[in-house]
């Protein structure tokens, strides 16, 4: 049995997904003939009551569109250190908008309105002129912490006092939805960007959607193009975006369950020093010196369960679509013999 922790972003299209794929009309998305495509945009834009969206191959592209459009050169960007859009989109926002980052440390890369207040630069020539907060809801690199609407809420009031554009990197938002039970319009009202990856727990193989206002979605098409984004008769991969918003939300929770599981049975090894707070699906482990994230990894590869080492010291687990309970409970097996 091989079962696959290393990422959300491994799971296959199911049987239903794959028909509602072979049946999707399409056309030319460059110029906007391709009504399966709109079909996604309109639909998730309606969710999260925003004016417009716009697909995208990947989370990275929809994300650094936003900063992009949100930005120019001399400006700087505000987000958590541990933040996807710092740390894992290539120095993307340096090399695409030509803008400097300050880095805060959040709680599990969560930022109160008190921190970016602070990290506000004066209106002085000899600094950067903040312009843009970005946030990430579920963050990664915090285990799968996430916000409730009512923490976003004083960041949205200081943006708008500040002049500030406030973005989300939504990768994962509906792990958070699913366990908050947050309106998704009112996330709409707080944000002028809202990125949805619909290849991680929804399980759809490619794509995330960037929403907006209208006028933000035509720059962003523009800039989609420039960087190498348009996609031609893409419907077929739009199909099971819609097919994953129609079906695969609801069972996020199933994860979140499996992923507490295997934070017990971590919790429970002699070698493992502690398991951040499992809020989604993500689980970090931070390991005892004696035993190395390497290790950890081979040792359990050898049994046919994969994970990543996540930085020194610590190992990530994450649980998706295609993990089954069956699966959980052969991994939580293996790793209770690890105690011997």
């Amino acid at each position: 049995m091989i079962v696959d922790f290393r990422s959300d972003t491994l799971t296959r299209p199911t049987a239903g997904m794959l028909d509602m794929m072979f049946s999707a009309n399409t056309g030319d998305d460059v110029y906007g003939e391709d009504e399966t495509v709109n079909a996604l945009e309109e639909k998730l834009a309606s969710m999260f009551g925003m004016e417009a969206a716009l697909f995208c191959p990947s989370g990275t592209m929809s994300n650094q569109i936003a900063i992009k459009c949100f930005t120019q050169p001399l400006d700087e960007v505000i987000c958590d250190r541990n933040s996807h859009v710092y740390l894992y989109e290539g120095g993307g926002i340096a090399f695409n908008s030509g803008a400097s980052v300050r880095l805060l440390s959040g709680d599990r890369g969560r930022l109160s309105a008190e921190m970016i207040e602070e990290s506000i630069n004066p209106d002085n020539i000899h600094h950067p002129v903040s312009r843009l907060v970005v946030l990430e809801n579920t963050v990664n690199r915090g285990g799968g912490s996430y916000y409730k609407l009512e923490d976003i809420e004083p960041i949205y009031h200081l943006c708008r006092l500040k002049n500030l554009r406030l973005h989300l990197d939504g990768a994962r938002i509906f792990n958070a939805l699913v366990e908050t039970g947050d309106d998704m319009k009112k996330y709409g009202h707080m944000f002028d960007g809202i990125s949805v990856c619909l290849s991680k727990g929804l399980g759809a193989p490619v794509g995330s959607v960037l929403l907006g206002s209208i006028e933000l979605i035509k720059k962003a098409r523009r800039v989609r193009k420039v960087m190498g984004g348009g996609m031609r008769q893409a419907g077929y991969l739009a199909a099971a975006g819609i097919y994953a918003l129609d079906n695969h939300i609801g069972r996020l929770k199933e994860d979140h369950q499996h992923a507490r599981l295997l934070a017990e049975a971590l919790n429970g090894l002699p070698f493992v020093r502690g398991v951040l707070p499992v809020d989604t699906n993500i689980v970090i482990a931070e390991l005892n010196p004696e035993m190395s994230a390497e290790h950890f990894v081979d040792r359990l590869n050898a049994h046919g369960i994969r994970c990543s080492s996540f930085g020194k010291g610590f190992v990530r687990m994450v649980t998706h679509l295609d993990i089954s309970p069956l699966m959980v409970e052969y991994a939580i097996d293996e790793l209770h013999k690890m105690k011997h």
